[in-house]
């Protein structure tokens, strides 16, 4: 017999062998729980806590959807009103008000010199502070992921703040986004570099 045969065919045997153990033992990793429990002779959990309570019928909880042009987020409590005559004061709140519930989204200290995305996003809020059309005047197009993402914060955010003193507005402001995906507004913003 040839060497170079016998030692292929050696390996090919290991090789099987190998391959079998490997198949035993994701065998044994995959049997289900109560059989492991069974060979160590321990109840399982599932039958200590099904004879201590009861059966009890287990309802399937109803999926509440939310209404046409409301998030399906948390309810946002609705803010003090804004006494800003123009639409340039009320940025100011309308930014202390997105800031206040994305307090984990907000970048902190100076942003760096370059930034993933810059946009400059004009919002209509009504005089209950709901938001109607959002419109970009800068949109990030090479980043159309931030774009999904600040309308989506924006539209969580309301109610804005009632614009009680002109009873309806539209407000521009511009979103400076870090790669990291934190963010700050022109109108708060701390500085860049």
């Amino acid at each position: 017999m040839n060497p170079l045969t016998a030692r292929t065919g050696s390996h090919l045997a290991g090789r099987s062998l190998a391959l079998a153990t490997g198949a035993l033992a994701a065998l044994l990793i995959s049997l289900p729980a109560p059989a492991a429990d069974a060979a160590t002779k321990r109840p399982s959990t599932a039958s200590k806590n099904a004879s201590k309570s009861p059966a009890r019928s287990i309802k399937p909880r109803r999926r509440v959807r939310p209404a046409a042009g409301q998030s399906s987020a948390r309810p946002v409590p609705v803010p003090e009103a804004s006494d800003a005559a123009t639409a340039r004061a009320y940025r100011k709140d309308a930014a202390r008000h997105l800031y206040s519930l994305n307090l984990g989204s907000i970048y902190q200290g100076r942003m760096p010199p370059l930034l993933y995305a810059i946009g400059v996003l004009q919002v209509h809020v009504d005089g209950q502070g709901r938001v109607g059309t959002i419109s970009w005047m800068r949109a990030p197009s090479h980043a159309p992921e931030v774009m999904r993402q600040i309308e989506r914060l924006v539209r969580a955010a309301e109610p804005f703040p009632p614009p009680a003193r002109v009873g309806g507005l539209i407000y521009t402001d511009t979103w400076l986004w870090h790669k990291s995906g934190k963010w700050q507004l022109d109108t708060l913003t701390e500085g860049q570099d």
